[in-house]
């Protein structure tokens, strides 16, 4: 299912990025009582009632000529075109000022949902502050504090009432759905190209060339896919061109709509900081991933060069020690032959289940081969196990108490289940329950 997506919208210094760590529990943007310290958009997943979505905070949106204030602008227009639905944030103690009518005209012309939110009003007593805000043309203001927390779910509430209706994200189960991300002229046009054997989308060396997610349904060999390429942002300006965090947003939403990720590499550049970034959102997200090195054709390609390239990733990508690496060229072809059986395997992984009897003789295998461990004096004892969820497999331990599984012996049993069953291209997961 396809999270909603929130941003977080208004001038500086309104309190934007405090109520984002509200919702999503953790202090996750920096709060600082200075104007324009969010930069950035910044993102992370909330739920209220259940219901989860994707939330962005934005840098607060200012009409100056500096070239900081610009693209904080831009950044903020960018997730409000990405929003289903906008919570236009003001400061009630200030009332209406001429940026937040500035703010209110860009709202105007997204035609999106937006929810007034009025920060700063405290304690009930101030609540007369907020009706003033009426004027904006918004319908009714909500009162709340990021600081004391009030008033939010009643803001949260009128938000998710805006939501889109959820639908599956998966047009048939026996189809493979998967996307390729990568930061910016990393090949993945290309790569889409050699893979679907024509030319089905445009092919440029100019970063953000592709401006929308293209999802491209085909056959091969008996089996049906479809393949979503995300390189680049849709809209206009060269902001979008440039700058590689603007497709953000748009991983995260192909990575939800994909069985397998392929985390695509420049073998020419090497690995940066922000391929990491990217691959780790797929891994959060619980999919398959498979790191594709494209562009081998540009180094020296023997054996020896393989290994030491792989042995990087390995030493970079520590989180992802599951994942299969495939080295390509999508210009020459060379090795292409390789990426769809890994895409095959990595999905059949992702969907696996487990017969429970076999699975609880592996974890009696595993316990007699290392028992498990005592904390503080009491003695970790697993009664069986039980496999509860797929893509990804996700399995459950009975234990005597939860707190005595120590993340050394539950990644111990993910070791073990990965030799006796492979779970190649996949995470899995593992909880502990106490035993009722």
């Amino acid at each position: 299912m396809r999270n909603s997506v929130v941003a977080v919208v208004g001038r500086p210094n309104v309190g934007k990025s405090t109520i984002f760590n509200r919702l999503v529990g953790e202090r996750i943007s920096i709060v600082e009582d200075t104007p324009g310290v969010t930069r950035d958009r910044i993102y992370a997943e909330a739920e209220w009632l259940t219901t989860k979505f994707n939330l962005i905070d934005t840098g607060g949106i200012d009409l100056g000529d500096e070239p900081l204030l610009t693209q904080i602008r831009a950044q903020a227009e960018i997730a409000i075109d990405e929003a289903d639905v906008i919570i236009f944030m003001v400061n009630g103690r200030d009332g209406i000022t001429g940026a937040d009518e500035e703010v209110a005209k860009i709202l105007y012309k997204s035609n999106k949902p937006v929810v007034l939110g009025v920060n700063k009003v405290d304690n009930p007593e101030m609540r007369e502050m907020i009706y003033e805000f009426y004027a904006l043309g918004f319908g009714e203001p909500f009162p709340i504090s990021g600081t004391h927390g009030l008033g939010l779910g009643d803001l949260l509430d009128e938000v998710v009432d805006h939501f889109p209706e959820r639908t599956s994200v998966f047009d048939d189960d026996d189809t493979i759905h998967f996307s390729l991300i990568g930061r910016p002229n990393v090949g993945k046009s290309s790569l889409v190209n050699a893979i679907l054997g024509e030319e089905r989308v445009i092919v440029s060396d100019i970063e953000g060339t592709t401006r929308d997610a293209v999802d491209t349904n085909f056959s091969k060999d008996d089996r049906d896919y479809v393949i979503i390429d995300t390189a680049g942002m849709r809209k206009r300006g060269k902001v979008y061109e440039n700058t590689e965090k603007y497709s953000v947003l748009r991983a995260l939403r192909a990575i939800e709509r994909s069985d397998v990720v392929l985390v695509v590499i420049d073998a020419d550049t090497g690995i940066i900081e922000q391929d990491k970034k990217i691959a780790g959102y797929a891994h959060e997200a619980g999919k398959s991933v498979i790191i594709v090195v494209n562009k081998w054709d540009t180094v020296e390609s023997d054996e020896k060069a393989m290994k030491n390239f792989e042995q990087k990733i390995r030493d970079h990508f520590l989180f992802l020690d599951y994942a299969p690496i495939v080295f390509l060229s999508a210009k020459t072809k060379k090795r292409m032959h390789k990426l769809m059986p890994k895409i095959i395997e990595a999905s059949e992984n992702h969907a696996v289940r487990m017969p429970t009897n076999i699975l609880n003789e592996v974890i009696v295998d595993a316990l007699a081969m290392n028992p498990s461990p005592t904390f503080k004096g009491q003695k970790l004892k697993v009664y069986y196990a039980t496999q509860v969820g797929v893509k990804p497999p996700t399995f459950v331990v009975f234990v005597n108490d939860p707190e005595l599984m120590h993340f050394s012996f539950q990644r111990f049993l993910e070791n073990r289940l990965r030799e006796a069953f492979g779970f190649e291209g996949t995470p899995i997961r593992i909880y502990a329950r106490r035993r009722s």
